[in-house]
């Protein structure tokens, strides 16, 4: 059944298309094309083998950035249904958000930045972009995935000022303070919701940290106390997982009647409208926003700065600098198209636009292959 969307949606014909004009295809949406390009390209099928929070030789059951990009991908389309919002589209940026994240997950990003300090640094959602506009290579018309505005617009969250202006019409927004459509303020809040909630299930898991370590924040112990209410005698393992799942029950609830009622207010009669508003319309209220803040700030402290975790991350900062590292100081380490590219764009545009062809390279890696390489060219141990 095709859906009916809200007119403040995006759709195929408010769509401002993409930079290199394609037919349109037959038998799905522009969207749905993004999405299929996306699960069809090398980035995305390296996300199986890339940290979430634990590395994932740590456990088979562990989150990878793979399993947590569906996540986000199954949060996101259920409330864009709800709200009436273009579900293709929505899906599309949730699979494809992660797609520049570097091996270790945030340990691995922030070495990589430091290394790149110098040369204009390195973030994710830039690194995201870059993948789907350059680094990917399936097609004979174009470099990347030459995915719909919407769909890039979607995966880039963040960015400064500087970076704005590099980018045309896809940095305007940054520069005036403009919002992004509805699909891409949902995606966002889907990836929020997801990462906190399944890296309490697998901090859960890990035995890192227990059921009764999460009590002080409020919506667990309300869940808590709904699920021993009605089965008294659960396994631990089943208790916390209909405990979660009551949370992001919880959550998407909020997130849908407080959206829902900002749109009202506010009767966007087009997406120029929710593009020109002053703030995003897609929202927690304010009690679930705390929450949220509640709840990173005890994943912070009793999980992500656990011990055996920053042994971990310490130990990814150190493979990615030394990596790194070894690829500037030699290019010819890297593959041979790799090296290439270092070397052209050195000779053509300097030691920054050497050093970025290194970053791409690192940033492509799985954890396994980041520590075979490291292995190989530097741990002689």
């Amino acid at each position: 059944m095709k859906q009916v969307l809200a007119n403040y949606a995006v759709n195929t014909e408010n769509s401002r298309g993409r930079r290199i004009p394609e037919e349109s295809p037959a038998e799905r949406s522009e969207f749905q094309r993004d999405r299929d390009r996306v699960i069809h390209s090398a980035a995305f099928r390296r996300l199986e083998y890339k940290t979430q929070v634990f590395v994932n030789h740590e456990g088979d059951l562990y989150r990878t950035r793979l399993t947590h990009s569906l996540e986000v991908a199954q949060i996101a389309r259920s409330v864009a249904r709800a709200m009436r919002l273009n579900e293709d589209l929505t899906e599309a940026i949730s699979l494809a958000h992660d797609l520049g994240h570097t091996p270790f997950g945030h340990a691995g990003q922030d070495a990589l930045n430091a290394c790149m300090w110098d040369f204009g640094g390195f973030e994710h959602n830039l690194q995201s972009l870059r993948v789907v506009d350059e680094l990917e290579h399936r097609y004979a018309a174009f470099a990347g995935l030459n995915l719909t505005f919407e769909t890039r617009e979607g995966i880039l969250k963040h960015c400064s000022l500087s970076n704005a202006r590099r980018l045309g019409d896809l940095g305007e927004r940054f520069i005036l303070r403009r919002q992004p459509s509805l699909e891409a303020q949902l995606a966002n809040l889907a990836d929020e919701i997801a990462y906190n909630n399944h890296d309490v299930d697998d901090g859960l898991r890990s035995g890192l940290i227990d059921l009764a370590d999460l009590t002080s924040i409020e919506l667990f112990a309300e869940q808590r106390a709904l699920v021993r209410e009605a089965y008294p005698r659960l396994h631990p393992r089943i208790e916390a997982h209909e405990i979660v799942r009551g949370m992001i029950g919880a959550l998407v609830k909020d997130l849908v009647m407080t959206s829902r009622a900002r749109i009202g207010s506010l009767a966007p009669p087009s997406i120029d409208a929710v593009r020109s508003h002053s703030a995003p319309l897609i929202g927690f209220s304010e009690p679930f926003r705390d929450t949220q803040s509640a709840l990173k700030r005890f994943l912070g402290e009793h999980l992500y700065r656990h011990p055996r975790v920053k042994t971990m991350t310490d130990r990814a900062a150190e493979i990615v600098t030394a990596l790194f590292a070894a690829f500037t100081e030699d290019y010819a380490r890297m593959p041979e198209d790799h090296a290439k590219r270092a070397r052209e764009a050195h000779d053509g545009r300097g030691a920054a636009a050497g050093a970025r062809v290194v970053a791409d390279y690192v940033a492509g890696m799985t954890d396994r292959f980041a520590m075979q390489t490291h292995e190989r060219l530097v741990d002689k141990r």
